[in-house]
């Protein structure tokens, strides 16, 4: 299969869910290529063969009627714009929304004596109706600009939009508003007329629809202006990612420091890092103890401690002391870089949910044009008179914006995978929330998922009766045998050495040491011959060994006599029951699965919660268990953090992997979870199931709407502009339910 390459290109000029399902029809036609374009986010996600040039797909897009670019790198939100005030004046505006609002606000005053006067015949004076043209005429040209000017764009290139029905109902409003003012008799001193909720009217020659046309261009103007505001803020989760980094780095040069841009960093350069200062970039500490804050890229609220030796990552806070850090990851290889780029792309794709409501839309302006003409001629037919059958018409062609539609589901995405990117969630795309709601089992792998995944000291025992140790107590035991461990890099070893300098605060060195690989170790320590490992290395020694046994003990031997038993074992997390609690609370049938012991395995079980373990499996096995579970007819989502669970996080239905696990987990899985706390598996299920709710409620309500509202209007119950009114909201609302995301917990 040849290899293909990816390229993201900023779409200008779509102004509804039809415009984009344009361009990615366009894209698709290439030969090689596969795009998927996003309303908004505004951007076309592009997989295409090494030889379709970047330019051809530009061409290609500039060719359907819109503009295209590669985007620059996203940079941080200026200081002088406030969270929230996306269009505020000043260096953090956006150009677009202020122009926007400009156009808005002249539009509304000019608009809001036009209704008034057309709603309120008291108010109606002696040549009303001509100042009602003077201030409707600039709305409907000048405010109504950018949808008469996408309208031509797209006929030229022979297309029909929202913009084609909003701008063919207001001209036509307009149009007939004039010919009645100049030909008719609308225009004589003395005309009256009152405002109608439906499309009867009076007489053909005397009716005017400027309060429709004025209104219905000022109505859909808030519209767009309160989406475009809507989905800045929907975006604005993964802006604050990408503004977490670094500007600058204080780097080492010859034992001096030099402040570079973080852009300057190599893998390998040592940086300083003061109170107070962010983490430039992944490393590792090599001198120097702090506590890290790092709740804005994990959502975990308590700092943790670093000191010599710990990874650190880019964009985390150090809270009290001076750290040197080297490098270790730089540039798109952060973890930083990386979260923001699998929101990004979830962003970008699209749920099967999305991929109907875009072909429903494509054809459906088509559609709704032919419905108004039906309209007009079924009411000029049925001799509703030219008046009543054009209301009708025009009232069919503004209501039927598919608008709604297209935000359904990008709005929700765009903030579900936000949200979720603020508390240590990374979604990797659209189809994943499909999975969540079909999963009933959920696989635990043990270690470094439920457990630490680090080997701690939990038991020490002295023996007694014909192994009498001859006074031997705890301590002497953890002392003989922690010197000798604190010599050895067994993780073992390594456990055995801290649990005895924990207890005992200092351990006497060696004079011997001899490693015997896979038993123990043995040597000398003061002045006794010491034997530590396995019951077989004692064995060896001819040493009489008890009859204990089991997972993780550890005998301890020495002048010739077992003298105790160590017991070390990989300690289960504090919030593990919590999580298994919460998993079981979303109807999920939490399995152990693990390669350790059985007895072990159920041990941790048993601690948890958990009924069902599968123990003693290799690797390579994992996989295999999770298919067999398939087979059982079981939906499974598989929760893992190693190389081992790669496999089997791909074979899931559902691959959650803990973003403190290796590379090769984290890019097979489907959701990563940022923190090493297994309790957010189970916000990460909540919160896709949310957000899939949030996309079916959006899409329920816009087609809902338009099955209701269009024939309201074909049937003449609808004014043109209550219509205008009605499809605006109809967008706000699926853009602010989407909105409601954010207050996720």
């Amino acid at each position: 299969m040849p290899s293909t390459t990816v390229t993201e290109l900023r779409i200008g000029g779509m102004t509804c869910a039809s415009c984009a399902a344009r361009v990615e029809k366009k894209l698709n036609r290439m030969d090689g290529v596969t795009a998927t374009v996003n309303y908004a986010t505004e951007k076309a996600r592009v997989e295409h063969a090494p030889e379709v040039g970047v330019d051809a797909l530009i061409a290609t897009v500039v060719r359907t009627g819109y503009t295209a670019e590669e985007p620059p790198p996203p940079e941080p939100e200026p200081a002088s714009a406030p969270a929230g005030d996306a269009d505020a004046p000043g260096g953090g505006a956006d150009p677009e929304l202020v122009t926007l609002r400009r156009r808005l606000t002249v539009s509304a005053v000019l608009t809001a004596p036009v209704v008034l006067l057309a709603m309120v015949p008291a108010l109606q004076f002696d040549h009303w109706q001509w100042l009602s043209l003077t201030l409707a005429a600039p709305v409907v040209v000048w405010g109504g600009l950018p949808f008469h000017r996408a309208t031509w764009a797209n006929l030229r290139h022979g297309a029909a939009t929202m913009d084609t029905l909003v701008s063919l109902g207001t001209l036509a409003a307009f149009g007939w508003s004039l010919w009645a003012l100049f030909l008719g008799d609308a225009g004589m001193t003395g005309m009256r007329h009152g405002f109608d909720l439906t499309a009867d009217r009076a007489d053909a020659a005397s009716a005017i629809y400027l309060e429709v046309a004025a209104g219905v261009v000022t109505f859909l103007l808030l519209g767009r202006w309160l989406e475009a505001r809507a989905k800045r803020k929907a975006g604005a989760a993964l802006r604050a990612l990408m503004d977490l980094g670094a500007k600058d780095v204080a780097v080492l040069r010859d034992g001096t420091e030099v402040r570079v841009p973080v852009t300057a960093l190599r893998t390998g350069d040592l940086f300083v890092v003061r109170p107070g200062e962010k983490v430039a970039t992944d490393g590792t500490v090599t001198e120097g103890a702090s506590a890290v804050d790092a709740s804005l890229l994990t959502g975990e609220s308590l700092p943790v401690d670093v000191a010599a030796g710990d990874p650190v990552t880019g964009g985390c806070l150090n809270v009290s002391g001076r750290l040197v850090v080297e490098a270790t990851r730089v540039g798109d290889d952060t973890r930083l870089a990386r979260m923001a780029q699998l929101v990004e792309e979830a962003q970008s794709g699209k749920a099967r949910v999305q991929r109907l409501a875009d072909r429903i839309s494509a054809v459906f302006v088509p559609a709704v044009l032919l419905l108004a003409l039906g309209t007009l001629g079924f009411w000029l037919g049925a001799g509703r008179g030219a008046a009543a059958a054009f209301t009708a018409a025009v009232a069919v062609l503004i209501i039927a914006c598919p608008c709604a539609l297209g935000l359904a589901t990008p709005t929700a995405l765009l903030v579900g995978t936000g949200r979720g990117a603020q508390l240590g969630i990374l979604i990797k795309g659209p189809e994943v929330l499909e999975s969540t709601r079909r999963v009933d089992t959920v696989v635990l792998d043990k270690t470094g998922t439920v457990t630490t995944g680090r080997m701690e000291l939990t038991g020490v025992r002295v023996h007694g009766g014909r192994y009498g140790t001859d006074g031997t107590d705890e301590a002497e035991l953890l002392r003989l045998a922690g010197a000798l461990e604190h010599a050895s890099e067994h993780p073992v070893a390594r456990a055995v050495a801290a649990g005895a300098l924990a207890r005992l605060g200092e351990l006497p060195v060696p004079k011997t040491f001899e490693n015997v690989p896979g038993l123990g170790v043995r040597g000398s320590v003061d002045g006794h011959l010491v034997v530590v490992g396995r019951a077989a290395l004692l064995a060896a020694e001819e040493i009489e060994v008890p009859g204990t046994a089991g997972p993780g003990v550890v005998h301890v031997a020495w002048d010739g006599r077992a003298r105790g038993t160590l017991t070390v074992a990989d300690t289960v997390k504090e919030t593990s029951a919590e999580a298994v609690a919460r998993l079981r609370a979303l109807g999920l049938r939490p399995v152990l699965l693990t390669g350790d012991h059985r007895a072990a395995a159920e041990a941790v079980a048993a601690e948890v919660g958990i009924d069902e373990v599968i123990a003693e499996v290799l690797p390579e096995e994992k996989a295999g268990v999770i298919r067999r579970l398939q087979a059982e007819g079981r939906t499974v989502a598989m929760v893992g953090d190693g190389v081992n669970d790669a496999a089997a996080l791909a074979t899931a239905d559902l691959g959650l992997a803990m973003g403190t696990g290796t590379d090769a987990a984290v890019e097979a899985s489907d959701l990563t979870l940022v923190r090493g706390d297994l309790r957010v598996a189970a916000d990460a299920i909540r919160l896709s199931r949310r957000t899939l709710a949030t996309i079916k409620g959006n899409l329920g309500w816009a087609f809902g709407y338009n099955v209701a509202a269009l024939p309201l209007a074909a049937a003449g119950l609808l004014n043109p502009m209550i219509a205008g009114l009605a499809m605006a909201l109809s967008s706000v609302f699926v853009v602010t339910h989407s909105l409601r995301l954010r207050h996720f917990t």
